[in-house]
């Protein structure tokens, strides 16, 4: 996904989930969780339609900047201050570097030779990820049989979609070991941000935009090494680029918290489910990609494997 599965943890007093929509003045929480949902499953086809003129460095910039730009204008209409101290700013640091910088530009280069679908769906694995590392490096996430038996499930259902039983024939190799390395890079930034950056005070906006900030000077320092600037500035690319910041990034990203402060956590991160079915849609329908039956099979293992290792003891 074009962004982390796990929600960052709630650092604001959270709103009572039963606050009814009119009283905050707030479209209707199930609206909000569908256009969440369609933004971020329309991400990849934004990075696939960018990668056409832009290198990948660039697309990544384009969607830090044009994010970051988006949220400190939320913060600027709130008068809310950004963070606070050399510490909070040096985690920060290495959490855009997880979050951000990484995960987007192995997403754009993936996507240089495999399909926005099959990239939406790699974003799908993060769940499995970050349940098999947070039973390594989180010690109150303990293991469970029924996690075990999700986490054998999703990778399963990736072996699916990839075609094992043919000995992967058809699908590069490179481009989705990228996108599955890309998914790996959310849970474990965001297993450094629990240990660093839970408790630091402010908001969670303000601190996203304190990130997506420094990731956007990572990554203007990256481009200007590794790319030549671009000579041109075609209409479709750029505007893909733009939006894939300002709404996939950081509309997304503000839509989220409201949502996980509203309805909670669990609720909220279920929009990982429906990212990977809507940007296998957009990729056929729009960008004309092929769809083999094992695609949306395996996805929907993938998927069930990652919502039983959701599955906590009660």
């Amino acid at each position: 996904m074009s962004a982390p599965a796990t929600p960052r943890p709630t650092l604001s007093p959270p709103v009572s989930p039963t606050a009814p929509a009119a009283r905050t003045g707030r479209v209707d929480w199930r609206i909000r969780f569908a256009i969440l949902s369609v933004v971020w499953g329309f991400s990849f086809l934004l990075i696939k339609v960018g990668t056409e003129a832009y290198a990948p460095f660039q697309v990544a910039l384009g969607r830090v900047f044009f994010g970051a730009l988006a949220l400190l204008t939320v913060l600027l209409v709130r008068r809310e201050p950004l963070p606070r101290g050399r510490r909070t700013w040096g985690h920060l640091f290495v959490a855009a570097l997880l979050l951000n910088t990484a995960p987007f530009s192995l997403f754009s280069y993936a996507e240089l030779s495999i399909p926005s679908s099959l990239a939406g769906i790699c974003n799908a694995t993060s769940p499995l990820w970050g349940m098999a590392l947070s039973l390594v490096a989180l010690s109150e996430d303990r293991p469970t049989r029924r996690r075990f038996a999700g986490l054998g499930l999703g990778f399963l259902g990736v072996l699916t979609v990839l075609g094992a039983w043919q000995g992967f024939s058809g699908i590069d190799a490179k481009g989705t070991a990228l996108a599955l390395l890309a998914s790996l890079c959310y849970p474990i930034g965001w297993i450094y941000v629990r240990r660093t950056l839970a408790s630091v005070p402010g908001s969670p906006v303000a601190l996203t935009g304190a990130q997506l900030m420094l990731s956007t000077a990572q990554l203007l320092l990256v481009s200007a090494v590794f790319t030549s600037a671009p000579t041109s500035f075609p209409l479709w690319p750029t505007l893909s680029v733009v939006a894939l910041g300002a709404l996939g990034t950081g509309m997304a990203l503000q839509m989220q918290y409201g949502l996980v402060t509203e309805v909670g956590p669990t609720t909220a991160q279920m929009v990982t489910y429906f990212i990977p079915v809507i940007a296998t849609t957009a990729g056929v329908l729009l960008l004309g990609e092929q769809l083999h039956w094992n695609t949306p099979v395996g996805a929907a293992i993938v998927l069930a494997g990652a919502a039983l290792t959701q599955t906590r003891r009660r």
